[in-house]
């Protein structure tokens, strides 16, 4: 009798959760209304055999685009690729290698991009790694794996582009952030590591670099403050950059942490939770296509977005200097030489 009683406060409490959540956020959900079409336009998408990346690709790509995956695992985009093909009849979904996580590879992708393509009209900065799961990890260039992939891989590849971008103009470059940045409360520690190895390390290995460019939160406020700054250096070009918060999407994101994590644990524990409350990644797609398709954002430039509208981000995401001091950071980090027509 009592293992019932229980069952049936959980139930009733899931209930109360869900109907709750649902009047507030997901009822309220915008979706993206523009009827554009994209013939003869090209898009980059990175991250996009999974996810909100993946419905975005296939959206595009039944708006008319060529569409590129650009990813890490060759074999998922492929199959991504595949699917999308069948299911929108469009030949010109293509996959090529691309590892945020370093730097040399952003390289040889960028080189292929602009050796192969006559233009591109938009640049999606879909991939994103999270902090569980990674906590340890370094890039092959000795950055924080979260921090590294999530904003200096996108840095690079981004840069890389601008000029096959400016040749496309009118063209965009969306950067998927999250209200994650929110949880930042200091501005961003930029100084280099000093430190002889990493720490806790005793054989001689190179030391990981902006040791306190670490979590998810601050990769997040990061794509905000390189949107915002890039939209002022591109002021004039034709090139709209903006950011984006897709909503909080229950995805295989969730699903890809590492074992023998006490989240794990937690993560399937709550799972039944966050199935419910939720939104779907066909609904966390929709920022990212009102981004860019909409009419009305190339009037927004550096703005951050939401439930596909423009909303104002944290106070250190609207910080102008410190999007400044992280761009010169980021050259740095990436060994990127800036062009003579960047402000």
């Amino acid at each position: 009798m009592e293992l019932i009683t229980a069952i049936i406060i959980i139930i009733a409490t899931l209930a109360v959760l869900y109907f709750r959540h649902y009047k507030k956020h997901i009822a309220s959900r915008r979706y993206c209304r523009s009827n554009a079409s994209l013939e003869g336009k090209t898009v980059v998408i990175t991250g996009a055999n999974s996810g909100i990346g993946k419905v975005t690709a296939l959206d595009l790509a039944r708006r008319g685009a060529r569409v590129i995956l650009a990813c890490r695992n060759l074999q998922k985009a492929e199959d991504a690729a595949k699917e999308i093909k069948t299911r929108t009849g469009n030949s010109e979904v293509v996959v090529r290698h691309l590892d945020l996580a370093r730097l040399q590879s952003v390289r040889e992708f960028a080189r292929k991009i602009n050796e192969e393509e006559k233009k591109l009209d938009i640049l999606i900065n879909n991939a994103g790694i999270p902090e569980f799961g990674h906590e340890g990890d370094v890039t092959k260039d000795n950055f924080h794996a979260v921090f590294g992939t999530n904003h200096f891989g996108h840095f690079l590849l981004t840069n890389l582009l601008l000029d096959l971008l400016k040749k496309s103009a009118p063209s965009r470059v969306v950067t998927v952030s999250s209200n994650a940045h929110e949880r930042v409360r200091s501005s961003l520690d930029l100084s280099r590591a000093v430190d002889a190895r990493r720490p806790g390390r005793t054989d001689g290995a190179a030391p990981v670099l902006y040791p306190h460019l670490r979590d998810y939160a601050q990769s997040k406020l990061a794509n905000i403050l390189f949107s915002r700054e890039l939209a002022r250096r591109l002021e004039s070009t034709g090139v709209t950059s903006v950011s984006l918060h897709p909503g909080v999407v229950f995805s295989s994101w969730w699903l890809n942490m590492k074992v023998n994590s006490v989240r794990t644990l937690v993560y399937y524990i709550n799972c039944p939770i966050m199935w419910l409350t939720f939104i779907d990644e066909e609904a966390g797609a929709q920022t990212t296509l009102h981004c860019a398709l909409d009419e009305s954002v190339s009037q927004l430039p550096g703005r951050y977005f939401a439930n596909c509208a423009a909303e104002q981000p944290s106070e250190l995401a609207r910080d102008d200097e410190m999007a400044r001091r992280l761009w010169d950071v980021s050259c740095q980090a990436t060994a990127l030489e800036e062009t003579t027509n960047m402000n």
